[in-house]
């Protein structure tokens, strides 16, 4: 399964914690949208130049590969944020309060456990590549940015992940099916009707059955 889901908000540290740390999320996302921009721009730009006056852009594949790294990281942890990222909920969904969250709470520890020796890793290639001097083939573009990069991008994931472990050993001492500041399990049904009002381009409010409020998909929430 796939796509946003619904994160509620209340008064407590947590709620408040998790809308500080969304605001920089929301912020590396929106940079990585930058980037594709951009990216796009380069390529119309490099056609164009090939087709029209035969000079293509000086090093196009080593600006790509590089710019890879921005876009595909700098969303990772908004989208764990929302719970976009694909993941199988078969038995999930099935599971509700203690359960459920137990269930959440030790996938989420693996899934830190898994990104803290990722973040180990990439910080080693950087370093490397940065006492190195490692550039690209072809114009000599310096490789340590993009790798830097992945481990901003994965300690930003790994400080979500802590977050969403507190979030769900929150809820499972207190119980219930609606914690704050974790992505909840939704139906089909209500999946259906956001992704029905998402493409007729109107505002999501679809709600869960509890007295918190979801918070808002901005930047801001």
């Amino acid at each position: 399964m796939a796509g946003s889901q619904l994160v509620l908000q209340d008064n407590s540290l947590l709620s408040r914690i998790d809308r500080q740390i969304y605001r920089l999320e929301s912020g590396l996302n929106l940079l990585g949208g930058i980037v594709i921009f951009l990216l796009v721009l380069l390529a119309t730009t490099n056609v164009l130049g090939r087709w029209l006056f035969d000079l293509p852009i000086s090093g196009y594949v080593d600006w790509i590969e590089q710019a890879m790294a921005f876009l595909a990281f700098l969303g990772v942890a908004y989208t764990q944020r929302d719970g976009g990222h694909i993941r199988m909920d078969i038995l999930v969904r099935h599971l509700h309060g203690r359960a459920l969250w137990f269930t959440e709470l030790v996938s989420t520890l693996l899934m830190l456990l898994i990104t803290l020796v990722l973040i180990y890793g990439s910080f080693l290639h950087f370093l490397r590549a940065w006492q190195n001097g490692d550039s690209s083939i072809d114009i000599d573009l310096p490789v340590w940015p993009s790798k830097l990069v992945v481990t901003v991008a994965l300690t930003i994931l790994a400080l979500r992940l802590m977050l969403q472990v507190w979030g769900y050993l929150r809820a499972l001492i207190q119980g219930g099916d609606c914690p704050v500041a974790v992505p909840l399990v939704e139906d089909p049904a209500t999946l259906a009707a956001q992704e029905a009002q998402s493409v007729l381009g109107e505002d999501l409010d679809v709600q869960p059955h509890c007295d918190t409020e979801p918070s808002s998909r901005g930047p801001n929430s």
